[in-house]
């Protein structure tokens, strides 16, 4: 499941760059994989984990999916991380391709 949260507007009128994620829409897609990736952590004034996941669509499927988007999977709420790759093959849509990542600590 795909989250996209409006940005809040503030008492101005003014759109800012914080995201409404109380009333975020959800989307439903199947057939997704999401699979770990890459992870760090960091053991400074607070431990910190960065776990990486990747999203990979089936082949010839594209989802509405952008980055500040977040996906619910594995019952995880993860981030989407940077811009999402859409590939092709001969000119035709190939696959959809995602980093997510999930900040804990």
């Amino acid at each position: 499941m795909t989250l996209r949260a409006p940005f809040v507007v503030d008492r101005y009128g003014n759109t800012t760059s914080v995201r409404d994620w109380e009333n975020a829409t959800r989307t439903t897609y199947r057939r997704v994989a999401v699979q770990p990736d890459t992870s760090s952590e960091d053991t400074g004034d607070r431990p910190v984990v960065v776990s990486g996941w990747r999203l990979i669509t089936r082949r010839g499927a594209d989802i509405d999916l952008a980055p500040g988007d977040r996906v619910v999977a594995l019952g995880r709420v993860l981030d989407v991380d940077g811009d999402v790759a859409r590939w092709t093959l001969a000119g035709r849509h190939h696959h959809t391709e995602a980093r997510l990542k999930e900040v804990t600590g």
